[in-house]
């Protein structure tokens, strides 16, 4: 036991029905890997979940190696320390995180991509956490890519590090053949270790941090098709025509961005036309209705009317019958109030367009 405790020889008695001669058992004397171990060992006991994985590789390592040397440890030492660690929280007004690195985290997505990238550098590749988490945030697009410039069998430990979703994105940008090359190779991946997943997840982590910053989150296509969906019919056809006969792949890359009006039937699913109708005023709604004259806006109309409840359909077919005659400025003008309240749901994430199905040869 005198490796448990240390006595404090001729130490006034702690408590009552202690002979006066009595030794007094005081905390042993540990040093902070100690003290460190013993907290871990008691949240442990206590079912706290600990991220330790978090912490860098060595000290893992380190506090692994202290819990397998410390033994018993009496009552009074253990309590002693939990009221030193309990202290400490107490007095703790604000934690801020460990190094560029864990600051760079902390600020993702607040601070410019310019800024973050440079840092990056500074702070090097290697950094505590988890590359992956990193990867899985871009798009599917961008990983493709990135999965033609690598080997097949780097692709294939990318494909399986991601969610299965996010996976199968990433294969429906991929050529055909190539896509079943990385499908395959994900059966020769059985025997790779940790060490190689997590070095190949910092290095392609370290190409996204050596990507130029980009001035536009859009590509050029999906900006002009913007810029076209709050124009004037007359206007994006002209504008199409042009483009189609300057660079006629540019332009069908911006017609695939445009939605209008007459692409709601193939676009929008029947359970969100509800949801659309409440971020239109009702005069732009029953003037857009009653405006429309070319057939593919006519079918929207119908795709409307009919995926409403019949009373709200009825009242509608009321309202339009009694605006009557509209201009076509003022019917193009409040279809686009439509076709901007579903840009609008579209970039709040509670709706999703219909991709459209590929004509096939």
């Amino acid at each position: 036991m005198n490796t448990l405790v240390q006595v404090a020889q001729g130490a006034q008695p702690s408590g009552a029905g202690q002979a006066d001669d009595a030794p007094r058992v005081v905390p042993r004397t540990l040093s902070n890997r100690q003290k460190a171990a013993i907290v871990v060992r008691l949240l442990l006991n206590e079912g706290a979940d600990i991220p330790l994985e978090e912490l860098p590789d060595d000290l893992q390592e380190t506090l692994t190696h202290q819990l397998g040397q410390m033994g018993l440890v009496d009552r009074v030492t253990l309590d002693a320390v939990a009221q030193e660690f309990g202290d400490a929280l107490d007095s703790v007004g604000l934690s801020f995180p460990h190094g560029l690195a864990g600051a760079l985290d902390a600020v993702n997505g607040k601070i410019a991509p310019a800024t973050a990238a440079r840092l990056r550098k500074i702070a090097g590749v290697r950094q505590i956490g988890d590359p992956w988490q990193r990867l899985r945030e871009i798009s599917a697009e961008d990983l493709a890519q990135m999965a033609q410039a690598e080997s097949t069998e780097v692709a294939a430990v990318m494909l399986s590090k991601l969610d299965t979703a996010k996976a199968a994105q990433l294969l429906g940008h991929l050529p055909g053949p190539i896509a079943r090359r990385i499908t395959y190779a994900i059966s020769k991946t059985a025997n790779v270790t940790p060490e190689a997943v997590e070095r190949i997840g910092w290095s392609l982590a370290a190409q996204l941090d050596q990507r130029p910053s980009q001035a536009f989150s859009d590509g050029p296509g999906a900006r002009v098709g913007a810029i076209l969906n709050q124009s004037a019919a007359s206007t994006r056809d002209g504008l199409l025509t042009a483009l189609n006969e300057e660079d006629a792949e540019f332009a069908d890359i911006v017609r695939q961005s445009i939605f209008t009006f007459a692409h709601i039937p193939a676009r929008i699913a029947t359970r969100d036309v509800p949801a659309i109708l409440r971020g239109v005023e009702q005069a732009s709604l029953v003037t857009a209705l009653a405006g429309a004259a070319a057939d593919d806006d006519k079918a929207s109309v119908e795709f409307i009317l009919t995926n409403i409840s019949a009373r709200m359909a009825d009242n509608l077919r009321e309202e339009m019958a009694e605006r009557g005659r509209v201009k076509q400025s003022e019917a193009e003008e409040a279809m686009t109030k439509i076709v901007g309240a579903i840009r609008t749901l579209v970039d709040d994430g509670t709706l999703t367009l219909v991709e459209p199905e590929e004509d096939e040869d």
